[in-house]
C-alpha cells in the first residue's frame, strides 16, 4: 500500500494505521489546498499518536532521577535521541534538544563566537541565509565581530573560490545553509566543509529544510554543527535539535541547571521530543519513496505554470529539493495573486518574514528585481499532497493570472 495519505480530521486515533495509514479527507477539495510545507508541515497522525501519552500518562520530568516517572520520561528522551541520530548519521550523545532551529542557530553561532573570541572575530555566512542565521550574525556584528556575507549566483549557489578567498586567520565560524527555504536550492555542503577543514575553521549548517527530505550523514559531510526543527518534517512545533560534533565546545546561551550536557538548560519538552524522534524515524523509512512521489507532482505543477507567459522559475533546476518550486509572475501583483488564490496555501517567501512588506532577500541576492520578487510565489508540496490537488492548483493559477493581467 502507498505509504502516503491525505490530511484530514480524525474522529478518533483508532483510524490511524501504524504502518501505512491513509486518512480520508473530511473536507471537499475545493475548501482549501495546502502547499506551504516549507513554512510548516502538519503533524503526521502517527507522530501525534506517539506523543499523546506523554501529556497525561507518562508526564514525568526527564530530569527527575529518583523515581519511575522521571526514569520513564528520560528513557523516552534517550530513545528519541537515537531515532534522530540514526536519521543524520550521528552519535546520540551529539544531539542537543532545543525549542527549534532558531534557538539551535543562536546557540551554535553565539556559542562558538563567545567561546573562540580569543582566536578571532571573523564569521563567514551567505546573503541568502534564513533570518534565523542572519539576525544572530548581525547581532554579533554590532558587538564588534567582522562578518563576510557571500554572494550567490542567479541559480542561488555560492562561489566556492570566493568562499575560500574570504577565509582569514581570524575566521572562527562558517555558516552556510544546506537547502534554501524559499527556493529549495541545495548548497555543496561537502565541498564547503572540506575547505573549512583545510583551514581548520568550525563549520555549521542550517539544515532545517533538508533534514528528512534528502539523505544526510553528518560524518560524511564532516560538519561540526547542524540545526533543524520538528515542524518542518511532520513533527510538532516548539521542538528542534542541534547536532554538536563531539569535542566541539559551545558557550551556553541559556543557564539554569546544566541540562543537555551543559549546553541548554531547561526542562525538556518530552512530548515534543518524542514527536520529533518519531518524525525522524518515519523520515528514515519513507524519505526516498516520498521524494520520488513528490518530484513528478512538483514537475507537473511547474511545467503547467511555466507555460503561462511571463513566468520564470528561480533557483537551480537540479540542485534543489524535490518538493519546492519558486515561480515569478511578471506583470502580476503578488499580493493580489495570493488573494485570488485564497483557497490555496502558498507564500511569497519565508514565513518568518511575512509580517514585513519587503521583497525576498533571497531573491534579491540572486539578482531578481524587487518588482519581480513581489510577484513571486513559493510552492512547497508535502507528504499529504495529491495529484488531484495539483490539478486544482494549476487551474486556479491559470485563471487568476489571466484575470489579474486583464
Amino acid at each position: 500500500m502507498d505509504s502516503t495519505f491525505h490530511l484530514g480530521t480524525l474522529n478518533s486515533f483508532d483510524e490511524v494505521l501504524p504502518k501505512s495509514p491513509r486518512i480520508e479527507n473530511k473536507m471537499s477539495l475545493q475548501d482549501r489546498v495546502y502547499l506551504d510545507n516549507n513554512a510548516t508541515t502538519p503533524v503526521d497522525p502517527r507522530v501525534l499518536e506517539e506523543m499523546l501519552p506523554y501529556f497525561n500518562e507518562k508526564f514525568g520530568n526527564a530530569a527527575s532521577r529518583n523515581h519511575a516517572f522521571g526514569w520513564e520520561a528520560d528513557e523516552s528522551v534517550q530513545h528519541a535521541r537515537e531515532q534522530i541520530a540514526n536519521l543524520i548519521g550521528a552519535n546520540p550523545k551529539e544531539i542537543i534538544f532545543t525549542s527549534g532551529a532558531t534557538e539551535s542557530n543562536n546557540l551554535a553561532i553565539k556559542g562558538i563566537a563567545e567561546g573562540n573570541i580569543r582566536n578571532g572575530k571573523h564569521i563567514i555566512t551567505c546573503s541568502a541565509e534564513h533570518k534565523a542565521v542572519l539576525d544572530p550574525v548581525e547581532r554579533l556584528e554590532k558587538l564588534g565581530f567582522d562578518v563576510t556575507y557571500l554572494s550567490v549566483n542567479p541559480e542561488g549557489l555560492i562561489d566556492l573560490a570566493e568562499f575560500e578567498e574570504a577565509i582569514t586567520d581570524q575566521t572562527i565560524l562558517i555558516s552556510i545553509m544546506h537547502a534554501n527555504n524559499e527556493t529549495g536550492v541545495i548548497q555543496p555542503i561537502k565541498k564547503i566543509s572540506d575547505v573549512a577543514k583545510k583551514h581548520n575553521v568550525t563549520f555549521m549548517t542550517d539544515a532545517t529544510q533538508a533534514v528528512g527530505k534528502i539523505p544526510i550523514d553528518v560524518k560524511n559531510l564532516n560538519v561540526d554543527l547542524m540545526s533543524f526543527s520538528g515542524h518542518k518534517l511532520y513533527g510538532p512545533k516548539g521542538v528542534g535539535a542541534l547536532y554538536v560534533k563531539s569535542k566541539v565546545k559551545l558557550n551556553a546561551q541559556i543557564d539554569g541547571g546544566g541540562h543537555e550536557r551543559g549546553m541548554r538548560s531547561g526542562t525538556l519538552n518530552v512530548p515534543g521530543i518524542v514527536g520529533l524522534g518519531k518524525a525522524c524515524e518515519l523520515c528514515s523509512l519513507e524519505m526516498h519513496k516520498e521524494q520520488s512521489r513528490l518530484r513528478p507532482l512538483r514537475d507537473k505543477l511547474e511545467k503547467a505554470v511555466l507555460k503561462i507567459s511571463g513566468t520564470d522559475s528561480n533557483g537551480h533546476l537540479s540542485e534543489r529539493l524535490a518538493h519546492v518550486s519558486n515561480i515569478s509572475f511578471e506583470g502580476v501583483d503578488g499580493e493580489k495573486l495570493l488573494l485570488s488564490l485564497n483557497q490555496i496555501a502558498v507564500s511569497q517567501g519565508s514565513a518568518c518574514t511575512s509580517a514585513t512588506f519587503e521583497p525576498s532577500h533571497v531573491l534579491r541576492a540572486m539578482g531578481v528585481s524587487d518588482e519581480l520578487a513581489f510577484s513571486t510565489l513559493r510552492f512547497g508540496l508535502g507528504r499529504f499532497t495529491t495529484e488531484e490537488e495539483i490539478d486544482f492548483v494549476i487551474e486556479k493559477i491559470e485563471r487568476a493570472v489571466s484575470q489579474l493581467r486583464k
